[in-house]
């Protein structure tokens, strides 16, 4: 993308150029259009969850800069002469349930015949031009809260493997990913407007989307091994060598930016660079107001909800410890 012309208009406000979770743009002198769209590969063997999963996973996007989806589209690659038809009205119906959980209508599409699987949204939403949420803001004062656990890179290369006896790993991973990112509907007005800074965690995993949080270099971030919320078992699936090469891709690509203050367990930093799938917000609240966001987040659902560390002025690099 970066050999492409630069798009410049007074009425867009982010695109592919500023790293932001989605695209931007002046509606009116209230609200803010914003557009993104994503589809993903089958995560899981039952059709209406990966549906779910890859739903809650297009409208992130539109969460994470503090809007509320409006309208989505279907996007679709199946493969018609090798699975049943059955399977992708499956996948749609669970794509469809979360788009109208979300509050949102889902009002067509497109399909291609595919080889391969693949299933995502286009989504539409808008916020109050007062107050977006975007990738950069965070200050020195900041905490950084986590709202779902990690690791379902290792979880989902555990299953492909046949190598997880606890069912738990996979329901609780499911369970997270069928989740959607809702916070700016359920948090309250007071509370939105102390929301310096936000991201998902998705394919770049924890580490590679909180260094996004950095990119003016102005800041570093103190980040909490041990605070990081987990998955069940993914520690030991670590331990196993279930580690997916997404995993080891963001660490070759991440690493330079990050320093371990202390010594720390392999496995266990491993997790920092897990590619999610569905994964939770990062949001930048000032200090004073991190108690209050943890608390409305548990009441709303997100019971794993965490202050994973904290901003203070650097240049840019993430520096790990046991606890902050």
């Amino acid at each position: 993308m970066r050999d492409l012309p630069p798009v410049k208009d007074d009425r867009i406000i982010s695109t592919w150029a500023s790293g932001e979770d989605a695209a931007l743009w002046i509606i009116d002198q209230k609200r803010l259009g914003i557009l993104t769209l994503d589809f993903i590969t089958p995560i899981v063997d039952n059709p209406r969850k990966w549906g779910e999963i890859a739903a809650c996973n297009s409208i992130s996007d539109v969460f994470a800069m503090g809007g509320r989806p409006i309208v989505a589209l279907n996007i679709v690659g199946f493969p018609v002469k090798k699975l049943d038809i059955e399977v992708l009205r499956q996948v749609l119906e669970g794509g469809y349930a979360k788009v109208r959980e979300a509050g949102a209508f889902l009002v067509g599409g497109h399909s291609v015949e595919d080889d391969e699987p693949k299933y995502g949204l286009a989504v539409y939403g808008e916020v109050s031009r007062d107050h977006p949420w975007q990738v950069i803001g965070s200050m020195p004062e900041d905490a950084l809260i986590l709202t779902k656990p990690v690791g379902t890179g290792v979880i989902a290369t555990g299953i492909k493997a046949d190598m997880i006896e606890d069912p738990m790993g996979p329901e609780e991973a499911i369970r997270w990913m069928t989740t959607l990112n809702n916070v700016p509907l359920v948090l309250p007005q007071h509370l939105l407007d102390e929301v310096h800074a936000c991201t998902d965690v998705t394919g770049f995993g924890l580490i590679g989307h909180a260094l996004d949080m950095l990119s003016t270099k102005e800041l570093n971030l103190c980040l909490g091994l041990h605070n990081v919320p987990l998955l069940p078992g993914v520690i030991e699936l670590a331990e196993s060598g279930l580690v997916p090469a997404g995993t080891y891709n963001n660490r070759i690509q991440y690493e330079n930016s990050v320093v371990e203050i202390e010594t720390l367990q392999e496995e266990r930093v491993d997790m920092l660079y897990d590619a999610q799938t569905s994964g939770g917000l990062l949001l930048s609240v000032h200090k004073d107001h991190v108690p209050a966001v943890i608390a409305a987040l548990k009441e709303a659902g997100f019971e794993k909800t965490e202050c994973i560390g904290y901003f203070k002025k650097g240049q840019g690099q993430i520096e790990i410890v046991h606890n902050v």
